[in-house]
């Protein structure tokens, strides 16, 4: 077959990738990487002063991933302590590190605190309490950024809507647990408020959400310095800006967000008499969704008359379990015969023993053989990163592309991976075990 037929991504015949390495595989492109923080850039970071681009690592982390964020400027945010390793080992410039998470445990937040991250956004009274403690124990300083949830409910699936009324993230914006922290905070030697943090949610595509948060969290901070005289240089407004679902959808334009956020800041701002503060974003899914896709190997194909057929691959729920999660969408090919006119409906199915292991229902793609190599499109963000070994299935490789040369940056698991730490009991070591 000639390699004109297969699916090209960003340069790079996928089939002969999957010769080469493997399936199921993950491909990561550099280019459309760069290209992305690139519109972040001219988008905002260049067109208003004091504004901060941070990374939301949760989407895909991987050392080779910090250096990327490190040499396009932008900063990074972390939710764990394996996270934060994973950007401490990578020489990651810690004071560039923001801190997210509802739960550290103590260990972490000891961890941040030695290691000189830029801020740690905390989420509760408890959290401060123990940071407060910790950083005076160090005999150390910590700028902090409080959590708050907005009370704004939005338009996505409630497992990823985190600014609701009784989300399990930050403080209710209003109410007496975050003034009684504000008193706290301002009156600690050890601990610095920065401003204040939200985060909507995640594949957000209306920008009115944005706009009535921001307009809360500034009565917030006009509210503060009239009940206690200080002053905040910081609203995080967070991340959670939509990415294509469908080929017919486009890919939303950042600007929209954040020049909408930034005019109501400046209004609310004036008419509230109070100083313009810095303004950071933390794009994550936006980044690094499209820049991403993940073949597979056709297996068996079953078609059941009137029914549906399926198109088994040597992957699914293991190295992608969006779809059974949360019913996410996503598009793929017949990479192996991509110029193919034959087209036929099938619905791309997983290997793991459950019925909700489905990829992809219902799509429309060249007709199929066992041994074709079958793209899911679209899959940067939230597969590496929620990847598990679950019918103890191997985790699948990362490949970057770059320009002109290919790197393996994670590496395949194998099946010793999979048992490395267990150990047989003394006691279970009876005659003819193995």
């Amino acid at each position: 077959m000639s390699t004109e037929e297969h699916f090209v991504f960003q340069g790079w015949d996928t089939v002969e990738l999957a010769e080469k390495y493997g399936t199921p595989l993950y491909l990561l492109s550099e280019k459309k990487l760069r290209e992305k923080f690139g519109l972040v850039r001219s988008g905002f970071l260049e067109k208003y002063a004091g504004s901060r681009a941070v990374y939301a690592s949760k989407a895909f982390l991987t050392v080779a991933m910090c250096r990327i964020v490190e040499s396009e400027g932008f900063w990074l945010d972390v939710v764990s302590g394996g996270e934060l390793y994973t950007a401490w080992k990578s020489d990651f410039p810690l004071e560039r590190v923001y801190f997210h998470g509802n739960n550290k445990s103590p260990e972490e937040l000891k961890m941040a605190v030695e290691l000189g991250l830029g801020a740690i956004v905390v989420d509760n009274e408890s959290e401060f309490e123990v940071l407060d403690e910790i950083t005076r124990a160090l005999n150390a300083t910590q700028d902090i950024l409080l959590r708050v949830s907005p009370g704004i409910d939005v338009k996505t699936h409630r497992y990823i809507s985190t600014g609701h009324a009784g989300s399990k993230f930050g403080f209710p914006l209003s109410g007496e647990d975050l003034e009684r922290v504000e008193d706290r905070v301002v009156s600690s030697p050890a601990i610095r408020l920065r401003g204040y943090h939200f985060h909507l949610g995640s594949q957000l595509y209306d920008t009115e959400s944005y706009v009535m948060a921001t307009d809360l969290v500034l009565d917030r901070i006009g509210s503060l310095k009239e009940r206690l005289g200080a002053t905040v240089t910081e609203i995080n407004i967070g991340g959670g800006y939509g990415v294509p679902v469908t080929s017919t959808d486009g890919s939303v334009d950042i600007s929209r967000f954040t020049t909408a956020v930034m005019k109501a800041i400046d209004e609310g701002c004036r008419s509230k008499g109070l100083e313009i503060p810095n303004v950071t974003i933390e794009p994550g899914r936006w980044i690094v969704s499209e820049a991403g896709i993940t073949i597979y190997s056709a297996g068996f194909i079953k078609d059941i008359p009137g029914h549906v057929k399926y198109v088994s691959v040597d992957g699914g729920m293991t190295d992608n379990p969006r779809p059974a999660l949360y019913g996410a969408k996503y598009e793929a090919v017949n990479a192996s015969r991509f110029g193919c006119k034959s087209r036929e409906k099938v619905t791309i199915v997983g290997k793991c023993c459950e019925s909700g292991d489905i990829l992809v229902r219902d799509i429309e793609m060249s007709a199929t053989e066992r041994g074709d190599i079958i793209a899911v499109l679209n899959t940067g963000a939230y597969t590496y990163s929620m990847a598990n070994n679950y019918n103890l299935t191997p985790r699948p490789a990362v490949v970057l592309l770059g320009e002109k040369e290919t790197d393996v940056i994670v590496e395949r698991q194998s099946y010793k991976d999979l048992i490395r730490g267990q150990s047989i009991p003394d006691r279970l070591n009876f005659s003819g075990a193995k």
